[in-house]
């Protein structure tokens, strides 16, 4: 199983591509014993992007005791799962006036309420027991 393609996928599947940590390690644990396809097909979106490093090239930053997927994140997975012809430059560089157009990140569908609600008392819940703590 690739760990940085996981975490991408795990991301951007909650309200806004945030995940408390708890959240993120559990569906991780799911994932990692769903059996070989996973590993296989995250082993194949990993291939589009050898030199994939989630922290370094922005695509994941640290906030609040959990991990959120930025847009540049978005722009990839959707480049590693054939959504997009090109993903952009990966490669931290100075920003530069460029007359293509800018990539435009599409909406998400509409998760269903009940399920959006349900993950929302979950970061609830995960906030609420890392306050408990300090």
């Amino acid at each position: 199983m690739n760990f940085q393609v996981t975490v991408l996928k795990i991301l951007v599947s909650y309200p806004d591509g945030f995940a408390v940590m708890a959240d993120l390690k559990r569906d991780m644990a799911l994932l990692a014993t769903s059996g070989r396809d996973w590993a296989d097909r995250t082993k194949r979106l990993a291939a589009h992007v050898p030199d994939l490093d989630i922290f370094s090239q922005k695509l994941v930053e640290r906030l609040n005791g959990g991990w959120r997927i930025t847009a540049k994140g978005r722009v990839i997975l959707d480049f590693m799962e054939g959504r997009s012809r090109r993903p952009g430059p990966l490669t931290q560089e100075a920003p530069c006036k460029s007359t293509a157009p800018s990539v435009s990140i599409p909406r998400l569908p509409e998760q269903s309420a009940s399920r959006r609600s349900l993950r929302l008392q979950r970061r609830r819940a995960a906030r609420e027991r890392g306050a408990g703590r300090t």
